[in-house]
């Protein structure tokens, strides 16, 4: 793998407005898009699919989620899922727990230790992150986003014959 962050789709790096200023891809590949919104995949939790519901329309309509983005999109759908699961279960501890607020739990010794929920949490929201960069979510990446897409680098001429 290159040093250096990972590569950006062109429709994000556009998005951006190329601010490395690198050339673009002319022959990345562009999957089909689909004439709608895809369904979210049956297998989703529930939480998951609310998630996909709220989102998907939004990244088909900027034109990064294709029909090969289906299973990324999900994976990021389910982590969502497992986290709030995961911080709910926690929130329910907090209120029996005034000391740790569910963050610690004892053992069958009698030892405080950090609560497996908590290490969930952290570990989807993790993944969470690591997949909607994908999308170009979260943000630090719309602050970076210009307005509008432009899937042509203006020409410096353009305005002067418009």
């Amino acid at each position: 793998m290159p040093p250096g962050p990972p590569k950006q789709p062109t429709v994000v790096r556009l998005m951006r407005g190329n601010p490395s200023h690198r050339p673009i891809n002319r022959n990345e590949p562009q999957p089909a898009r689909g004439e709608a919104v895809p369904e979210p995949p049956s297998y989703l939790l529930p939480y998951a699919i609310d998630e996909w519901r709220r989102a998907a329309p939004e990244l088909w309509h900027l034109g990064v989620l294709t029909l090969l983005d289906v299973t990324v999109f999900a994976a990021y759908c389910q982590s969502y899922a497992r986290w709030r699961l995961a911080e709910e279960a926690v929130a329910r501890i907090a209120t029996h727990d005034p000391v740790t607020h569910g963050l610690l739990v004892r053992t069958t010794e009698g030892n405080a230790r950090r609560n497996p929920l908590v290490k969930i949490a952290a570990d989807c929201a993790k993944d969470m992150v690591a997949y909607a960069s994908q999308f170009g979510m979260g943000a630090a990446a719309r602050a970076r986003i210009s307005a509008g897409i432009r899937f042509e680098p203006p020409s410096k001429f353009g305005d002067l014959l418009a």
